[in-house]
């Protein structure tokens, strides 16, 4: 009885290990190439079980998923003003035939990073090199995103590979560069502030100029006012001691010499040196010395 369930276990064991052998499974991830004696027989491109002969046959898997090809560093490249830009790049790629990328680059995922990057990079130093800093960076940064991603693919198609996007992530100016640009635009905005303040100062003192040409005007039309109208008060006054004086010619000079005296003797301390026979006195004496 023992000696049976020992064949019964040798056996399921020789099949299991004649199964692992002979069947192998692809998945929906991947394509597959069957090599005989090292020379691909079959390519498999959906995913199942399959089958193949022990120890003649082997199977080498490839990933059909989409990969990324990011450079490391920022590449130099020169615009048509003759003038360096530091530019980031990546690429979205995936195989599409395996037998020709097996063919191409041996089924070595980094020969074809290194075959696209040439690619891509002559491509750029190409467009680069056509275009100024302005259309690189914003006017057709779009437009070499689409001929770098055509260019990069009816490459990429002779070693198996379809190019998905290239896409330029930064493109920015080298660093002794940039202190430059930087410097320029100081002194540009350096040049618009003074501008703009000199034109502040100006339009301060043309306001200022303004101001006291009103103000000088407002003084002048109220002294002219005022001179007026005191004219205008002094001419009344004037025609009202004329027309006392009509209806009472001795009283009038008798009201003005009395006010006369008010205005002269008003300080103790005043000092006057007049003849007394003047009429100034006159009504100081008695009515009989005045006749």
């Amino acid at each position: 009885m023992s000696r049976s369930v020992t064949l019964l276990l040798v056996g399921i064991a020789a099949v299991l290990i004649l199964a692992s052998l002979t069947m192998f499974t692809v998945d929906q991830r991947q394509n597959a190439i069957v090599f005989r004696l090292g020379e691909p027989v079959n390519v498999i491109t959906k995913p199942g079980l399959y089958v193949k002969v022990p120890l003649v046959d082997n199977v080498r898997f490839f990933d059909t998923r989409i990969l990324t090809l990011d450079s490391e560093e920022p590449e130099r490249f020169i615009t048509s003003e003759k003038k360096n830009v530091l530019v980031d790049s990546f690429v979205k790629f995936r195989i599409v035939d395996v037998l020709q990328y097996y063919i191409s680059v041996g089924g070595d995922e980094l020969r074809a990073k290194i075959r696209l990057a040439q690619a891509v990079n002559d491509s750029l130093r190409a467009e680069f090199g056509k275009r100024t800093i302005h259309e690189v960076v914003s006017g057709e940064r779009d437009r070499i995103m689409e001929l770098m991603r055509e260019k990069a693919d009816s490459d990429a198609r002779k070693i198996g590979v379809e190019v998905l996007d290239v896409r330029l992530k930064r493109v920015d100016l080298p660093t002794e560069v940039s202190e430059a640009v930087y410097r320029r635009m100081e002194a540009e905005r350096k040049r618009v502030a003074n501008e703009l303040r000199s034109m502040g100062f100006a339009d301060s003192e043309k306001i200022r100029a303004d101001a006291d040409k009103q103000r000088e005007v407002t003084v002048a039309e109220a002294y002219r006012d005022a001179q007026r109208i005191k004219g205008e008060g002094d001419a009344k006054a004037a025609a009202i001691y004329a027309r006392a004086f009509e209806q009472n010619p001795e009283f009038y000079a008798f009201y003005r010499s009395m006010d006369a005296y008010r205005q002269t003797f008003k300080n103790r301390g005043d000092v006057m040196v007049v003849d007394p026979s003047s009429d100034f006195f006159k009504y100081f004496k008695a009515p009989s010395a005045r006749k």
